[in-house]
């Protein structure tokens, strides 16, 4: 009991440590708001020794430990791996969640390339609708392209909207602006504008057939994906299975942290543990892998 005890009076002082930095944050940006509203209504007048004010620093401090926390989600794995270390009087969880920062900074970078590349293919097939139709509305090709402007293709696009602009070489500029990931459908739009422009045949009816072919295409991962969510979700429920052991047996006083931590026979549990944790991790990701491969290569 003296242990869930532990357990409980921990997650209410971390509870209201977050509580707490987070009232003081929104405080700090209604107080820069407020600032920025008397500025402007005094006609853009500067506020004495607002630079050197206690409070100022620190809002700007809890600003930019907001800004990195957004920017590095992994460093969350540092107050958890202090919060079992606190709670198991043992360094050990620290320095695994340590270890831990460069596997998950990798797994973040992996999940942000991919919601890119999903944001870059959905930009690619909502262009060729948008081309289309305004070529069906009467609209040159060029006037077209240089109007748009899709920010999830990237620094790329600019080009191709200066070549259709000025008379350039669009197929070319598609064609580089194709080589960010997700965005290889531009390939096809290139031929596409090379064969109307070379043979005189419709643009609009080849862009059709080009964002009906992507986003067939897309509709086929996405439901491969939904047919091994199920798959995935099992996965990462038995993953969490030993942390919920280590919970349960904690309210039932066990204090199974002190054993695991404390004892040879509860460091070897612990590191063998840790070692078919990360091998069935590992062998179920490939599982998945190969099955949403195969899944790709029967529906092409």
């Amino acid at each position: 009991m003296r242990a869930a005890a532990d357990v409980s009076q921990a997650l209410l002082v971390c509870g209201a440590l977050l509580c707490a930095a987070m009232a003081v944050w929104l405080s700090a940006r209604q107080g820069q708001e407020l600032r920025r509203l008397r500025m402007l209504l005094a006609g853009g007048g500067s506020l004495p020794m607002a630079g050197t004010s206690p409070w100022r620093r620190g809002e700007e401090t809890l600003d930019r430990l907001w800004q990195i926390a957004a920017q590095r989600r992994e460093l969350l794995c540092l107050p958890v791996g202090g919060a079992f270390s606190l709670l198991g009087e043992s360094p050990l969880p620290l320095l695994g969640a340590l270890a831990a920062l460069p596997l998950v900074r990798r797994w973040l970078a992996a999940r942000r390339r991919q919601r890119e590349r999903e944001g870059r293919e959905a930009a690619v097939i909502e262009l060729c609708g948008t081309l289309a139709g305004d070529l069906r509305a009467g609209r040159q090709p060029g006037e077209v392209m240089a109007a748009v402007c899709p920010v999830e293709l990237g620094p790329a696009w600019p080009a191709v909207s200066a070549a259709a602009r000025f008379g350039g070489e669009v197929p070319a500029a598609l064609r580089r602006a194709a080589g960010e990931p997700g965005a290889e459908g531009l390939n096809a739009m290139a031929a596409c504008w090379q064969v109307a422009v070379e043979g005189g045949a419709g643009l609009a009816a080849g862009l059709e057939r080009v964002g009906a072919a992507l986003s067939a295409e897309r509709d086929q991962r996405e439901e491969l994906a939904a047919q091994l969510a199920g798959t995935r979700s099992t996965a990462v429920m038995l993953a969490l299975l030993p942390a919920l052991a280590l919970l349960m047996g904690s309210a039932l006083g066990a204090d199974p942290l002190r054993v695991l931590l404390h004892t040879p026979a509860g460091l070897g549990c612990l590191a063998l543990g840790g070692l078919l944790e990360c091998a069935g991790v590992l062998w179920t990701r490939r599982i998945v892998q190969a099955a949403g491969t195969s899944g790709e290569r029967r529906t092409r």
